[in-house]
């Protein structure tokens, strides 16, 4: 499948992280979710990439943003169907190569405990746990994951 950067304003895109939203609502109350909206994914200090299956629907994507000493991935997702291929591999591999290519020393991540599947995909990756970071409180509701690059 190929992946590449994208930018995330596009419907099928859009309809991509609503399915994403969707299931995060279904496992976390608000004041635990720490999605990024639209906007602040078109921001120039964020690199988004999009996987997209051989009729060329957007099947998954995920984003990195830049900050001063790490990138932070956000919106990692992958439609169930397209999963078990290698896809959010190549997708996390692009945003990983994308922070590298400036500069950034470690990725970080937030996820939740409700998301095994994630937790153990980004522990295959290399991730470890670690504290919290920047403005998230410690909460029982999230699990805080980094890696060197």
């Amino acid at each position: 499948m190929p992946i590449a950067h994208e930018s995330p304003d596009q419907a099928d895109v859009i309809a991509l992280i609503g399915e994403l939203d969707a299931y995060q609502d279904s496992l976390y109350p608000p004041e635990a979710r720490y999605a990024l909206d639209l906007v602040s994914l078109m921001q120039p200090n964020v690199r988004f990439v999009v996987a997209r299956d051989a009729q060329g629907a957007a099947v998954g994507c995920g984003a990195v943003v830049l900050a001063p000493g790490h990138g932070e991935l956000k919106r990692m997702y992958l439609r169930p169907g397209a999963r078990g291929r290698g896809v959010a591999q190549g997708i996390l591999a692009l945003l990983e190569a994308a922070a590298a290519a400036e500069g950034c020393p470690e990725i970080l991540l937030e996820t939740g405990p409700f998301q095994p599947q994630a937790i153990a995909f980004y522990e295959k990756q290399g991730y470890r746990r670690c504290a919290a970071f920047g403005d998230y409180p410690e909460h029982p509701m999230s699990v805080f994951m980094g890696k060197q690059l």
